[in-house]
């Protein structure tokens, strides 16, 4: 039995953090904050909720595998899932509107037919196919096993097949997902719908790898999930799960630096001052707190009265930090990158909206509908160019849960809106207003039914996560010459290990998930650990 030291309540750092002790480890969590679920967060006023980190669950196999491995109690029984359906409805910038079934190929083909014109279905329907087979492909060693010194195989191999064209009489392959779009897909329609599966998480399609195919299909494929109550309540329910195995959690409680000794972590140094205060404001197992400072449960604790800090022994560190945070407790490079997978750094962060409306949700409603951007060009330039900023004319994803946990009563509605921002993006007054300008084309009386809204800006994303810019790490895709990728979940460091979105295989809840997995697997079983059966 070990002592672990997680640095960070993540959803990531979490799953590792249960999944460990359970294997009989004294497992603490220190989060510099005074919550847990990292970006998965939870705005409240005047009786309204709102989650301000990600919206739905995707492939919540992940989840369900984490809560069977430790404990008793299935996921099932911790939280209230319920599959969302339709999937999506989308609003084109013709106007077309169509609205797609859950987890259902035949009635996302029809409903496409009948909204965009017969064909497009088909059409949709082949690409999905080869999206199967670039999963079936890239999955196992993408999401199931540890980044092996020989990940420049995902890197150089395009898991996206070749397909025949018929007059040139020769197959040809996408590189990336504009190409799959424009030879494969033949409607702007059909583009924006891929495309705003890349775009939901920072990824330029011109330049994402045809690879990419895999996030709509993992859509497609596991379905799209609520949780009741929001999606807070998966991380309380993480978080519980924890306390059940005996986790111990420092809230407001910041790491200073990871201490090693002859290229191994001997342990952590935290800052007297923040410890202490955690301590006194505190009391055991409530969210926002610790079980007080000093030794802790089963901890070694020294300090040194020339800096100031306490040491606390470990044989294993998790970190589920961002680069430059973890580059900063060590004083160096910690992630394998300069000669391996590089490690990647900033991304896309999101601008958020919360709508607080007066009058009920109406019947029918779809849970998320997708307004796609009236100038494409525009928008992408604004994203991904040379002067980055707010679209003019932004993709707005549009939540309208059908949750009374949400709303003070039946005659209101809470509604937010998302869009994919640069990383450090300053957001103005005009910029919430062309917002809501779009969103208006799928909620017409949204100005009339406002009582108030908030914003949260990548700025707020940082304050929570501690990223830099506020940046939200994209899931790790093959191809792209391995840019992509995220740096293995072991370190140049030994007994130092890399857990959460920033860390293999990327980012997303399931991602993070899989990746506290393979964060245990490592330090349980060593560097033989060969993924998950």
């Amino acid at each position: 039995m070990g002592r672990i030291a997680v640095i960070g309540a993540g959803m990531g750092a979490m799953a590792a953090a249960a999944r460990l002790a359970v294997a009989g480890h004294r497992v603490v969590v220190y989060e510099r904050t005074d919550t847990y679920g990292g970006a998965v967060r939870r705005f409240e006023r005047d009786g309204f909720a709102f989650d301000t980190g990600p919206g739905l669950l995707p492939v919540p196999a992940v989840y369900r595998d984490l809560f069977v491995k430790t404990g008793k109690r299935p996921l099932e029984e911790c939280v209230e899932l319920v599959q969302v359906d339709p999937s999506a409805g989308h609003v084109f910038a013709d106007g077309t509107r169509v609205s797609l079934p859950n987890a259902s190929r035949a009635g996302v083909l029809a409903a496409l037919d009948e909204a965009l014109g017969d064909g497009a279905g088909t059409r949709w329907g082949e690409f999905l196919v080869r999206a199967r087979e670039a999963w079936d492909r890239a999955r196992r060693p993408l999401l199931e096993e540890p980044l092996w010194p020989n990940w420049t195989v995902l890197a150089e191999r395009e898991p996206y097949p070749s397909v025949a064209h018929k007059k040139l009489l020769r197959t040809r392959r996408a590189t990336t997902l504009a190409e799959i779009a424009a030879w494969e897909l033949r409607d702007t329609r059909l583009t924006a719908l891929l495309e705003s599966h890349a775009l939901a998480y920072g990824l330029d399609p011109r330049t994402a790898p045809a690879s990419a195919a895999v996030l709509p299909y993992m859509d497609h494929a596991f379905g799209t999930w609520y949780v009741r109550g929001g999606i807070r309540e998966l991380a309380r329910a993480m978080y519980e799960r924890c306390l059940e195995r005996r986790v111990e959690f420092r809230f407001a409680t910041a790491v200073e630096r990871i201490v090693e000794k002859d290229g191994r972590v001997v342990g952590v140094e935290l800052s007297r001052e923040r410890s202490a205060a955690a301590g006194a404001e505190s009391g055991p197992g409530a969210p926002g707190s610790g079980s007080g400072s000093g030794s802790g449960s089963g901890s070694d604790s020294g300090s040194d009265s020339d800096s100031g800090e306490l040491f606390e022994q470990a044989d294993f560190v998790v970190a589920g930090v961002a680069p430059d945070a973890l580059d900063g407790l060590v004083g160096g490079a910690a992630l394998r990158g300069a000669d391996e997978v590089p490690a990647r750094r900033g991304g896309a962060s999101r601008l958020t909206v919360l709508l607080a409306l007066r009058g009920a949700r109406p019947a029918g409603t779809a849970h998320r509908t997708v307004v796609h951007s009236a100038d494409r060009d525009g928008e992408l330039a604004r994203l991904f160019g040379e002067h980055p900023g707010v679209p003019a004319a932004p993709t707005v994803v549009v939540h309208r849960p059908d949750d009374p946990a949400l709303v003070p009563d039946a005659e209101h509605e809470a509604v937010t809106l998302t869009v994919t921002v640069p990383s450090g993006a300053e957001v103005s007054e005009e910029d919430v207003e062309r917002v809501l300008d779009a969103a208006e084309r799928a909620l017409p009386d949204l100005r009339d039914r406002l009582l108030w809204h908030e914003v949260r800006t990548p700025a707020d994303i940082a304050e929570a996560t501690g990223a830099a810019g506020g940046a939200v790490p994209a899931p790790a895709l093959a191809a792209a010459d391995g840019r992509l990728l995220r740096p293995s979940n072991s370190t140049r460091i030994g007994g130092l290990f890399a857990a959460g979105g920033w860390a293999h295989p990327g980012g997303g809840l399931p991602h993070a998930g899989m990746s506290g997995a393979l964060v245990t697997g490592l330090i349980v079983e060593g560097p033989e650990f060969q993924g998950s059966q």
